[in-house]
Order: structure tokens, then sequence, then C-alpha cells
């Protein structure tokens, strides 16, 4: 892959990024009506992983589903799910900031690692990786 491909890959992921991440805080903040933070972080990063998966295998690295990926992907979210929980208490807790806004820390600390481990799952191994 070139310097312009990744380029435009790291753009789709930002944009498709973008777009899962303002409806995970949408349904964030739906659900701290009705629950506490800590569960309501972990419904919407549940339902995250699921719409992460679908733009990130057609719209960011245009690969084709498969059982393995399927496998393999909530592994990347496991793990920064892990992080990030860790700094959203960390954030809320010791720092005083709003519950409400915290997330964004857990989100820019684990966006770099999030990219790379996606594009290892979804492209390692992958015979479609320069078709469009």
């Amino acid at each position: 892959m070139n310097l312009r491909e990744s380029l435009q890959t790291i753009t789709r992921f930002l944009i498709g990024g973008a777009l899962n991440t303002g409806s995970a805080f949408v349904l964030y903040w739906l659900l701290l009506l009705v629950v506490e933070y800590r569960l309501a972080y972990a419904i919407s990063f549940l339902a995250g992983i699921l719409l992460s998966y679908l733009i990130n295998t057609r719209f960011v690295f245009r690969t084709q589903h498969t059982l393995r990926k399927i496998v393999l992907f909530p592994i990347v979210y496991l793990i920064t799910y892990a992080i990030g929980a860790w700094l959203l208490e960390l954030a809320i807790t010791r720092y005083g900031i709003d519950s409400r806004l915290a997330p964004f820390i857990s989100i820019c600390a684990t966006l770099p690692l999030t990219y790379l481990l996606t594009k290892l799952v979804l492209k390692r191994g992958d015979n479609t990786n320069n078709q469009k």
C-alpha cells in the first residue's frame, strides 16, 4: 500500500470512526438518563463494536466479511474497552471530569491502537487488499 492509499484508508477510518463514535455517544448519553455511567458505557461500547465491524469491513478497509474476522474483531475492542474503561474511571473519579465528557479522553487515547489492531485483523491474509 502506497502513501496515497494509506492516507485514503486513514481518512475513511476517521470518517467511519466519527460516524460510529457519534452514534455510540448518542446512545451513551441516552442511557445515562436511565442507568449509571459504567453500564451506559458498556452497552454503548458493545453496540459500537457491531457498527464498527460493518463500517470497517466494507467502507474503510474494503474487505469481505469472514468468520475469522467476525471472531477476531471483538478482541480488538476488548483490548480498547479495557484501556478506555480504565481511562474513563480515572478521568471521572480521580480528575473529576464530567461523565458526559470523559469518554472523549478514552477515545483519543485508544484511537491509534484501535486503527492498528483493526487493520491487522481485517487485512491480514486478505486477498482483496487491492480491490475497490
